[in-house]
């Protein structure tokens, strides 16, 4: 029975956190009147479900890795209740909502992994999975190169304002660079894309996650490629979220940019040491 709860516990993690997500990094309000309800009937049933499944147990000491995960998701959306209970901010629901889904998750399939209805069922999720997750690779290049971009017409832009006045005498390295956007162009499509892959990164994680459950199991979740992937979401919650707040545009959002850049050539380049995401040979 308390897979039952576990199961509608997440079903309410997923409300939470896509009203959580649209409310604070896309600055729509009407999703915060969803969040914290939605947060709150996830965190009860939440909690029903380990305090039977312990109950079961006769042990107040969780065994396995998915009663463990279990508890640290309810542990995740008590404080984020706390903390939204007593300082009235929203904006940790961004990342404690979707880790205590993504925690949830797992332990609610149940102790047997699922097992996909058909092959074709499965290559289909997986299909899903690759797309999203290249689509946000996808994403974030192109705000890279908007990022070199703006750093580069930045430059020129202030070559020429100390040349202003002086005697021309040689053509500006910067010349070649006139078909370039303005700068604010340039900084609308870095933030654009940034919003653009945000979603396809997290849809492609979930997937993956679910895929993973009939193939390795709770080994997916150890794999260098894996942990990585999580890390380069969670800094692209960070950088959006620094965006959002603080206003963070030109160079600074530019520097910021590369960093999750960064670490998205790392999660390819895990690949050559990943026994989970080996693409296969030719």
């Amino acid at each position: 029975m308390y897979l039952i709860w576990l199961r509608v516990a997440v079903i309410f993690y997923v409300i939470a956190s896509l009203a959580a997500v649209p409310a604070v990094l896309y600055a729509f309000p009407r999703w915060r009147k969803a969040c914290l309800p939605a947060a709150t009937l996830a965190f009860f049933f939440h909690l029903v479900s380990v305090v039977e499944m312990l109950g079961l147990r006769h042990s107040w000491v969780p065994v396995g890795y998915g009663q463990v995960e279990s508890i640290m998701g309810l542990l995740i959306a008590g404080l984020y209740l706390v903390i939204r209970g007593i300082y009235g901010t929203d904006s940790f629901g961004i990342f404690a909502l979707p880790a205590a889904f993504l925690l949830v998750f797992v332990p609610s399939i149940g102790p047997s992994r699922y097992v996909f209805p058909s092959n074709g069922v499965r290559v289909g999720w997986l299909i899903v999975h690759i797309a999203f997750l290249l689509a946000a690779d996808a994403a974030m290049a192109f705000s890279m190169v908007s990022s070199f971009l703006y750093l580069a017409q930045e430059r020129r832009i202030k070559s020429r304002i100390m040349k202003r006045g002086a005697v021309r005498q040689q053509v500006s390295m910067w010349v070649s660079l006139d078909w370039l956007p303005p700068l604010d162009t340039l900084e609308r499509i870095a933030h654009a894309t940034l919003l653009i892959g945000f979603p396809c990164m997290t849809v492609g994680l979930i997937v993956g996650s679910l895929l993973a459950q009939e193939s390795v199991g709770p080994a997916y979740f150890f794999d260098p490629k894996v942990l990585l992937s999580f890390g380069m979401w969670l800094l692209y919650i960070v950088l959006l979220y620094i965006r959002r707040s603080a206003g963070l545009r030109g160079r600074r959002a530019a520097y910021l940019s590369s960093g999750t850049f960064v670490i998205m050539l790392l999660v390819w380049a895990a690949n050559h040491f990943s026994q989970v995401h080996r693409f296969p040979a030719p």
